[in-house]
């Protein structure tokens, strides 16, 4: 490791401090050779402790003795790694709010939230500090961020890049993804990071989910309408669905009592023993997890397995779901609690559609509104990643930022 000299000042707040601000150079002849990137802190770089955004959690850890997979592939492919970016603590968050390291930047509206918890990630490639970054997501975590800040990002299909060397939050959720600020280089990340890698065939139609859209404000439907149908003349037929037979907040609750259970199996053990600091919404989000029960759990597991099927069926045959990615732009920095506990519940009504069905979906920045960045998502068929990326790409042409 050398001394990373792009992070050395950080007026973002993005980077993390820990360890030190080191680079590794990636592969001289690789594909992402001259290109440089973060990874939040949730996965481990060698020689790094991985202390996701809490210092009590970094306190007990150690070097990390390998990469995880998803940053090996990327140092393999050329691309030099030059920092750790800030989490909200254990990823328990979508605020990108962190009460120990405070809250990084968003540069497309600095008075807003940058959103979380891959914040750090998103910031710094939304302010160019990086080329590119990596995230998690479990339930919106590159997927919100990549909306406020104006980015590509994606939430790849569950389990279509290892976890090797992640920081586990709910397992049967969780997923590595990216953040660019262009589609030809966020396709040319799914080339190194996506194993098998292949040409799909373009998607011959797009449903637009109008349940999905009756969520978001009026302002940002707009905005997504517009690009919608831009989009759609890549694809032969937009058509309308209700994703949705019940309502998307029933669909948002089996998504919460699932995660929380595997949350609480993976983190309860360590909370219980170390009893760490956190701030006021993760110390509720946790102590709601420990409450789930199994008898809950029961409940959902096959709600989930209708959920997953009925998504299955509707995005066969080369079709792709079309939704507002966040509700509207971030909100203010000095939003209350309340308010962003409203937002949260009105977010994860539509983050919870990929996630419960396992699913690639991908953020494409679709236009500011009061000045703020607010996306548009596409949804596709299990191990359909290519088709998105390629979409993307066809839209936006080669090297065009959005």
């Amino acid at each position: 490791m050398t001394t990373s000299t792009a992070i050395a000042s950080d007026p973002l707040g993005a980077f993390c401090a820990h360890d030190g601000n080191a680079s590794i150079a990636g592969r001289k002849d690789g594909p992402l050779a001259g290109l440089t990137f973060a990874v939040k802190d949730l996965l481990d770089v060698a020689g790094m402790r991985t202390g996701g955004g809490n210092p009590d959690w970094l306190r007990e850890q150690v070097p990390a003795k390998e990469h995880a997979y998803a940053v090996a592939a990327l140092i393999e492919g050329g691309a030099t790694f030059v920092g750790k970016t800030v989490t909200d603590e254990l990823a328990f968050s979508l605020t990108g709010c962190n009460v120990h390291y405070g809250t990084p930047i968003n540069p497309r509206a600095p008075d807003r939230i940058p959103g979380g918890s891959s914040s750090g990630s998103a910031s710094a490639v939304a302010a160019s500090a990086v080329d590119f970054a990596l995230g998690t997501d479990t339930g919106g975590s590159v997927r919100v961020p990549a909306s406020y800040c104006g980015l590509y990002g994606i939430r790849p299909t569950h389990d279509r890049i290892p976890l090797d060397g992640v920081v586990r939050f709910a397992p049967s959720f969780d997923t590595v993804g990216w953040f660019a600020r262009e589609a030809q280089l966020f396709q040319r990340i799914g080339q190194t990071l996506l194993p098998g890698f292949g040409n799909q065939r373009r998607p011959v139609k797009i449903l637009r989910a109008d349940d999905a859209f009756a969520r978001a404000d009026a302002d940002a439907n707009s905005v997504c309408d517009a690009l919608l149908k831009r989009i759609a003349a890549f694809v032969s037929e937009l058509g309308h669905v209700t994703v949705c037979s019940t309502t998307l907040d029933e669909w948002t609750q089996v998504f919460r009592t699932l995660r929380s259970i595997e949350v609480w199996q993976n983190k309860g053990p360590w909370i219980e023993r170390a009893k760490p600091r956190f701030g006021p919404e993760i110390a509720r989000n946790f102590a709601v997890a420990a409450k789930t029960t199994e008898a809950d759990v029961a409940k959902m597991r096959p709600v989930r397995q209708v959920i997953s099927a009925q998504l299955a069926a509707l995005l066969s045959d080369d079709t792709l779901l079309a939704l507002p990615t966040t509700p509207g732009p971030a909100p203010l920095r000095n939003a209350t609690h309340t308010e962003l506990d409203k937002l949260r519940d009105r977010t994860q009504a539509l983050t919870c559609i990929a996630s419960l069905g396992g699913l690639p979906q991908i953020n494409i920045p679709a236009g500011l509104v009061g000045g703020a960045p607010v996306g548009l998502s596409l949804i596709a068929a299990r191990s359909h990643d290519e088709q998105l990326l390629g979409l993307a790409l066809s839209w936006s042409g080669p090297g065009v930022p959005a």
